[in-house]
């Protein structure tokens, strides 16, 4: 069975986490459970340079559970940053991980049907939004725009899929090779050359906490999408990350 390790990014989520990281916990169990993962599976918990309590909880669930991973990064780095170091990180550790918000808007019981999409032999399994009915007319028509405009400049991208993804060792193996400082993931999981499977699920609002993407930020991660499409992959793995300032593992 694979070992699995689910990479949550987390900033500034002492609201949140007290809530979600429980139902990671359970999940991560019903998964054993069905014989869809192993026992050395994690949930591993990336806090980008939180300033508020985020920290000391993941070390409380660390300490209280051996399931709970943690890995701090010093100073703030960015959603994605906090991912990839997430995914470098458990790269040597795992089978296959997947990437999921704390907030749980992303449906994790298809984390399930992910893991048997992965033995179908599928390296890359992303998360789809089923529909944006939810959306105002002008979010539908902008993001309509951005996912057109995206694939004009080479950065081919799949419909409704943000960061919540399966990859196995083999689709971190080629990750690694791209040295990019705050990677545009989605645009980089399409250019692997490996099968992408995806699999539908309907989006819900947060748990608790606010949204962490700006105006700003969001301005800046289309920014990263328009110039993906120029990322070449290197002859190595990308270094360690240096921002590391913490581990906990077990």
């Amino acid at each position: 069975m694979d070992t699995l390790y689910i990479v949550v990014p987390c900033y500034n989520e002492e609201e949140c986490l007290p809530k979600t990281a429980p139902v990671f916990r359970r999940e991560l169990a019903d998964l054993a459970a069905k014989q869809l993962v192993g026992p050395d599976s994690r949930v591993l918990l990336v806090d980008d340079g939180s300033a508020d309590r985020t920290w000391e909880i993941i070390r409380g669930l660390h300490e209280s559970d051996p399931a709970f991973s943690g890995l701090r990064l010093s100073p703030n780095r960015g959603h994605q940053n906090a991912v990839m170091a997430g995914l470098m990180e458990a790269r040597d550790r795992a089978d296959v991980t997947i990437c999921i918000d704390a907030d749980l808007q992303d449906d994790i019981h298809v984390m399930e049907d992910m893991m048997q999409k992965r033995r179908e032999g599928f390296p890359i399994v992303c998360g789809v939004r089923s529909s944006r009915q939810t959306d105002t007319f002008l979010k539908r028509f902008t993001a309509q725009s951005y996912y057109a405009l995206m694939n004009l400049f080479g950065a081919k991208l799949i419909y409704n899929h943000a960061d919540y993804r399966l990859m196995d060792r083999a689709a971190l193996d080629k990750l690694a090779l791209y040295h990019e400082d705050d990677p545009f993931l989605r645009g980089l999981t399409t250019r692997l050359g490996l099968p992408i499977a995806t699999v539908e699920y309907e989006r819900t609002p947060r748990v608790a906490g606010e949204s962490k993407y700006t105006l700003k930020k969001m301005v800046k991660l289309a920014v990263r999408g328009f110039t993906c499409g120029r990322c070449r992959p290197k002859d190595a793995p990308r270094p360690p990350d240096p921002h590391i300032a913490e581990r906990l593992f077990s």
